[in-house]
């Protein structure tokens, strides 16, 4: 046995925190609005994974963990909801610091209607596939609440998710087998796609989307009350 699972949360975190004293970014000052943001975001997710994980629509592969569990899930997997919308939303930091022009500000809002227009019916067309359903569904009402709310961060936002697709590739690719002789995090697949990007299922994306941007709506909504 070998934690592989926790040293990929402790890798993932490790270069987001050392470089949020960056002057120019200073990312340690938004941690009074971000932590109880992602604590807000993983009640909601951790009661979906404690569902799903009961329902075996997911499950996890002991081979790969410390092996204490509570509520039923790792204590990597509670882990992951602290980490992942850690170093998300410290991309989302660096390229409100770093970029003089918000390249996407003329195009989100009709990509992310498609998006959402897109998940929707995904949703419905196959209903009875439950990560698929519940996650593609949920997060399309998201997306489009915000739009409809005319957040200003969208924009943003969207481009640094565009941006953690690279990470996610390799975090997620990993939880899902690759380079490694079994997944981390095992599917039922008659509650997905069946769609793969190498390992990892579709689905995963669009559950990375709908974590991160409740994670920014909620930090953003603490900075403006207050």
């Amino acid at each position: 046995m070998s934690p592989v699972y926790l040293y990929l949360d402790l890798l993932t975190l490790a270069a987001p925190f050392l470089l949020s004293f960056d002057k120019k970014v200073a990312f340690y000052k938004s941690w009074k609005y971000l932590f109880p943001a992602i604590a807000g975001m993983a009640v909601f997710f951790i009661a979906k994974d404690v569902l799903f994980a009961k329902y075996e629509i997911w499950g996890f592969n002991d081979k790969y963990l410390v092996g204490f569990r509570m509520l039923g899930l790792p204590i990597e997997e509670w882990m992951f909801f602290f980490v992942v919308p850690y170093a998300i939303v410290f991309i989302y930091a660096c390229l409100v610091a770093y970029l003089p022009t918000d390249p996407l500000k003329k195009i989100h809002r009709p990509v992310l209607y498609v998006l959402s227009g897109l998940l929707l019916i995904t949703s419905i067309v196959y209903y009875d596939r439950l990560y698929t359903s519940i996650i593609f569904a949920l997060t399309a009402l998201l997306i489009l609440y915000n739009l409809q709310r005319n957040r200003q961060w969208l924009s943003m936002f969207l481009l640094a998710y565009v941006v953690s697709l690279i990470p996610f590739l390799l975090v997620n690719g990993i939880l899902t087998g690759s380079f490694i002789d079994e997944p981390i995090v095992w599917y039922d697949n008659t509650h997905n796609l069946g769609i793969r990007i190498f390992t990892i299922p579709i689905e995963d994306s669009v559950y990375s989307l709908m974590m991160f941007l409740m994670t920014i709506q909620l930090m953003e909504w603490l900075k403006k009350r207050f």
